[in-house]
């Protein structure tokens, strides 16, 4: 039998029913109200700062400078951290597909939290995933940093990331937002964001990623540290095909696509962006002490300093990459010849690699080497005491060593591995289009790595004969000669006290041959010594050394008649520039490597204006440019003309010049061969070379190979060809341009004369054999 409730008991059911109604409610709006005042709270950074409008406007990206040559090509960067931003547009597609089906497939339908995923991850207590959006990571990566384990924190961060990321969606596009995420993440190996990883593992740009290699650079995306391709090539390759998968799900390949790129192996192309590899390395170090300068002359529109490691700037430079890649090319190419040579002839020289110097001169040589080394400084900043710090440079220690082979790991004192590296020959090219002063070309040294100094704009070194046309130069404006005007080969002297010589001064030419009656352009093909030495004396040093200086050299030169044989110490890049007015029909155009720099937003910050003066006429440049196509027409040049340019070694066959078309040149060689020079021209490009040992007492024995016609010209007879070969560079191979109503006559016989050809063959000799 049913017993019936009575109407007190029914009343008090209702009574609580209605209480814990109220009291849910009430549980739920004050607990609603909390969380509205907590994320109010949260946003008004009462929590912790939180980004400004500014701030999402301009998020400290760090990003890294970009050093942009002519043709379009990154040839380096500055950074603290290797970042560098990429539009939605320049990012590949298939990477963009497989970072959304990855890591977040309802990317394009929330607004910054997505609130299924965030429910199933409460539900599961995270266990299938955090569901941090794409742009909650985006949050993270530019505002908030790495969470906290500690609960309460961990809560506060979280809030915070919402925050912001729903600021980022009403801010910036879906797609400005996915490429904002792939420009900060960090890759590792110093590489953050995409542009960056895709160079550094695959040496790529990103456009060019393949399927394969997008999905390994997401795959990065969940653990940087834990799936390195280069450390866990395991890992990755595993990560890399849940990503596959992932963009299988979504249809994005077929399956039959997803079983093949499984398949494959992880293949890299791994190369760290270093400040000391890559291409133009010298150059990159000289534009670098540049913006030092730069950066404190310009400030910005708010007055603060630009930071060329962190602000993004894009620096675009006159340096042609496919040139400049011409230009190692040949410098590695032939030096590595020139040493094997050199190794061989100092093989017996128990003094090597010096020559003709005592052994108290040779220590001390070693001695200021060893005390200018950072080996010296680290060990001063330690409070080593001298005599702890030279022991430490006499006991063998493992250390890598630079070959033309490749590195090599070897065992030597520090001791003796300075005076290896004093056999190496070192080598310095620049070229520069005289009409517009633009620097095509930077080659410093053979190995920025291990060489860091750089032999075109700081090194200042013996010219040689290329001082000569300073000297007829000033002759011919001067005088009124001509090139075809005949002067006097014969013995010459100039008498102590006349243009400042303590004593008679007879110059001798290098054969010790006199040629009797000569012309002027055969004397300079020639390089005829007692003919320059009288032009001076007629003209005088002091003319001389003044139009050296309009010519754009800026060293100081002793007034004495010698300099007419190049005694006088200058750098490449302004024997280029002197050059380079007598091709620019007498106007000097000062060489410059910037075109404009740009701020991270594209807008141009500066641009050089271009700096030239007018130093000889029109008549005057030409008569000079005639000198010189004699030297390449019938003097030391000439070989520039011929099937090789060596001496029938086999490893000197790979010169084969036969050019054609007009060349003005002039080779320099200074005393003991210490320097070997070629400075070549065609109508729109000047090419300076210079080649010889770190200190001048470590030469070559004899000018068979110590000559700047063995020395200097082959580069730069290589690096013309691959110019000429690469028709996309429009390389002159025309004529001077002739200007019209000429005064000066140009046009004389000069006798061809037979190519001198090194005739000393050695046998080949591997560069690790060399030992001290």
């Amino acid at each position: 039998m049913a017993i019936k409730k009575s109407n007190t008991q029914t009343k008090g059911i209702d009574k609580d029913v209605k209480y814990y109604s109220r009291l849910f409610w009430k549980i739920y709006f004050y607990g609603l109200g909390i969380i509205a005042l907590f994320f109010l709270f949260a946003s008004w950074g009462l929590f912790g700062s939180m980004p400004s409008f500014e701030d999402l406007e301009n998020p400290d990206s760090n990003l890294a400078t970009e050093i942009i040559s002519s043709d379009g090509v990154v040839l380096g960067k500055y950074f603290k951290q290797n970042r560098s931003a990429l539009k939605y547009s320049d990012l590949p597609k298939n990477l963009v597909q497989a970072l959304i089906a990855t890591e977040d497939a309802r990317f394009y339908e929330h607004s910054g939290i997505d609130g299924r995923g965030t429910l199933r991850a409460i539900a599961s207590l995270g266990t299938s995933g955090g569901a941090s959006t794409l742009t909650q990571q985006l949050a993270k990566q530019l505002f908030h940093g790495e969470g906290s384990k500690f609960l309460p924190f961990r809560i506060i961060q979280k809030a915070k990331e919402w925050i912001i990321a729903i600021r980022l969606e009403r801010q910036y596009t879906k797609n400005e937002i996915i490429a904002m995420y792939c420009n900060v993440y960090d890759f590792g190996n110093y590489s953050v964001g995409v542009s960056s990883a895709a160079k550094t593992y695959f040496s790529k740009e990103p456009k060019d990623l393949t399927i394969d290699e997008s999905a390994i650079l997401v795959g990065m995306f969940k653990n940087s540290g834990l799936y390195n391709p280069v450390k866990n090539p395991v890992g990755v390759k595993n990560r890399r095909n849940v990503v596959l998968l992932q963009m299988e799900k979504a249809n994005l390949i077929t399956e039959d696509q997803k079983v093949q790129l499984q398949s494959l192996p992880i293949t890299l192309k791994f190369k760290l962006e270093s400040h000391r590899e890559g291409t133009a390395t010298y150059f990159r170090e000289y534009l670098r002490d540049y913006m030092k300068k730069w950066v404190e002359e310009n400030k910005k529109p708010d007055g603060t300093d630009y930071d060329i490691y962190k602000d993004g700037l894009k620096i675009y430079t006159t340096i042609d990459s496919r040139m400049q890649a011409y230009a190692e090319e040949a410098v590695a190419a032939h030096m590595a010849n020139m040493q094997e040579e050199f190794f061989i002839q100092n093989k017996d020289n128990k003094n090597a690699p010096f020559i003709n110097i005592s052994e108290a001169e040779t220590q001390r040589i070693i001695n200021q080497s060893m005390k200018s080394s950072s080996r010296w400084a680290i060990l001063k900043d330690q409070d080593k005491s001298d005599e702890e710090i030279i022991k430490s440079f006499n006991e063998k220690t493992k250390m890598t060593v630079f070959t033309w082979k490749g590195e090599r790991d070897t065992i030597m004192t520090p001791m003796d591995s300075i005076r290896y590296y004093k056999h190496f020959l070192q080598a310095g090219v620049m070229s520069m289009e005289p009409q517009t002063g633009n620097i095509k070309v930077w080659v410093g040294g053979i190995n920025y790595k291990y060489f860091q100094y750089d032999h075109v704009g700081q090194g200042a070194r013996q010219v040689g004969s290329t001082f000569k046309p300073f000297v007829y130069a000033t002759a011919i404006e001067q005088l009124n000669m001509s090139p075809c005007d005949s002067i006097l080969d014969g013995p010459f002297i100039i008498r102590k006290g006349r243009h400042h010589v303590t004593e008679d001064w007879e110059p001798r030419n290098s054969d010790n041959n006199y040629r009797g009656m000569v012309t002027l352009k055969q004397a300079l093909a020639y390089s005829i010594n007692t003919v320059s030495a009288k032009l001076i004396d007629k003209v005088s040093p002091e003319a001389v050394i003044e139009l050296t200086h309009k010519l754009g050299v800026k060293s100081e030169i002793v007034t004495q008649p010698s300099i007419a044989l190049g005694a006088v110490e200058i750098t490449v890049e302004d024997m280029v520039a002197a050059f380079s007015t007598f091709a620019n029909q007498g106007v000097y155009t000062k060489p410059q490597f910037l075109s404009k720099i740009e701020n991270k937003s594209g807008e141009v910050i500066y641009e050089p204006i271009p700096e030239s003066h007018d130093v000889l006429n029109k008549d005057i440049a030409f008569a000079i440019i005639k000198l010189l196509e004699g030297v390449t027409e019938s003097g030391s040049g000439a070989r520039l003309r011929t099937q090789g340019g060596g001496n029938g070694d086999k490893r000197w066959t790979g010169y084969p010049y036969m050019f054609k078309n007009p060349i003005a040149g002039k080779t320099g060689t200074s005393q003991n061969q210490s320097d070997g020079w070629f400075m070549g021209m065609v109508p729109n490009l000047v090419t300076g070379v210079w080649v010889g040992c770190e200190d001048r007492s470590a030469h070559f024995k004899s000018l068979t190979y110590g000559q700047g016609a063995a020395m200097a010209l082959p580069i730069w007879g290589y690096f013309m060809n691959k110019c000429y070969e690469d028709k996309a560079l429009t390389i002159s191979k025309e004529s001077f341009e002739r200007p019209k109503n000429l005064s000066i006559k140009v046009d004389c016989y000069v006798p061809r004369a037979a190519v001198v050809q090194d005739t000393t063959a050695s046998p080949e000799q591997d560069t690790e054999e060399f030992s001290l």
